[in-house]
């Protein structure tokens, strides 16, 4: 089993900045060669889909191309965790920022379908 636990969240204004952070415990994340697990980070605003923010396997990272430039996604394996460093936040930011990680699955990091587990999620509000 893998726990995720996200934290950082906030109500902020345009043009501020939020870190986010995601935790990972549990006995099979405990088994694995630090690095090798897709850390991700996606997002769901009311009324719509979850949507894939930013991954990082080792020190490969890819982004969505809403956020490029703005965010950007770390990680620290001596800590279990990974980081999400929001700059120059937007009112359209507004979500739930979810942390996920592919353990088994070797789809396309993209897909919410292709995760194994997830946090529990910490709301993001920007004000305009």
């Amino acid at each position: 089993q893998v726990q995720l636990v996200e934290s950082g969240g906030g109500l902020v204004q345009a043009g501020d900045s939020l870190r986010l952070s995601c935790t990972a415990s549990g006995r099979t994340w405990r088994s694995l060669v630090p690095g090798t697990a897709v850390m991700s980070w996606f997002r769901q605003a009311p009324g719509k889909e979850r949507e894939f923010v930013a991954a990082i396997r080792g020190t490969t990272t890819n982004y969505a191309d809403s956020v490029k430039g703005r965010f950007t996604i770390s990680r620290d394996d001596d800590k279990n965790t990974v980081f999400l460093q929001m700059n120059n936040l937007k009112f359209l930011d507004t979500a739930v920022y979810y942390c996920g990680t592919q353990i088994y699955n070797s789809g396309s990091a993209y897909m919410v379908r292709n995760y194994d587990y997830w946090g529990q999620g910490t709301q993001v509000t920007v004000s305009s």
